[in-house]
């Protein structure tokens, strides 16, 4: 079988980033349609018309929230095969919990500084 070659880092980042894009578009189109579909009025019209709104409205955002965390996932990975000069599942792992730090933490302080 042969190796699977990934995209040379500086590429790796804005191709994974593209990719997360559009899966979150695709699956938030998905899953928007069916619930704009759920919240409007009964008729075909209203449903249709309905469902149509919310993936025009919610499907980017959450597009926008997956590229987020690829690109961060990407970045991150790039960075420990650089400083680490070696590609390996630990690699992966780091990343994943790195993004998954600067996630939390960009939630947290925006919770932080907020006033109610």
């Amino acid at each position: 079988m042969e190796e699977y070659a990934r995209e040379p880092c500086p590429w790796r980042i804005v191709d994974d980033c593209g990719g997360a894009f559009s899966m979150g578009v695709i699956g938030g189109g998905v899953v928007h349609s069916f619930l704009g579909a759920r919240n409007a009025p009964a008729g075909f019209r209203y449903r249709l018309a309905g469902s149509l709104m919310a993936v025009k409205h919610k499907a980017p955002i959450v597009g926008g929230n997956f590229a987020i965390w690829g690109g961060l996932f990407s970045t991150f990975d790039c960075t420990l095969v650089h400083l680490r000069q070696k590609e390996d599942p630990w690699n992966s792992i780091t990343s994943g919990a790195l993004t998954g730090a600067v996630l939390a933490a960009r939630s947290t302080f925006k919770k932080f500084f907020m006033t109610d």
